[in-house]
């Protein structure tokens, strides 16, 4: 049996070799993607469920695997670049295009917060901070 994997992004994020993205340039059309052969989530079973998940168990582990990563810095700027809809990128959970600082089940908050609930906080390198302030 062939097992076929459907990435759970938008068509309109995925990435593409006719588009690659610049890192460090204005113009993202002018670079290669080369450090993504050296990304430790491109060797990751099932990446695509773990990294777009919507389960705070599954979001720690993906941010685990970030920041064990030698390339964290140009992932987290590329999906700056892009505005990334969703998923975690470069260590750092995106919705909406925008970096988000934490995220909580659905439902009321509990009064003592959960540690299982408690994400990973993996430092953004600071010359990508001035990038989304």
């Amino acid at each position: 049996m062939t097992m076929l994997h459907i990435d759970p992004r938008p068509p309109s994020t995925t990435a593409s070799v006719d588009t690659p993205v610049a890192f460090g340039t204005a113009d993202p059309t002018t670079a290669n993607d080369d450090w993504q052969a050296l990304a430790v989530c491109a060797s990751v079973e099932n990446a695509g469920d773990l990294f777009f998940s919507e389960e705070l168990g599954e979001i720690a582990a993906a941010k685990r695997i970030c920041a064990e990563c030698p390339v964290i810095a140009p992932c987290l700027e590329a999906a700056i670049r892009r505005a990334e809809p969703w998923g975690v990128w470069g260590g750092q959970l995106f919705y909406n295009g925008r970096i988000l600082a934490n995220k909580r089940r659905r439902g009321r908050p509990p009064k003592n917060p959960r540690p299982e609930d408690q994400l990973p906080e993996i430092p953004i390198p600071e010359h990508l901070q001035r990038m989304i302030a």
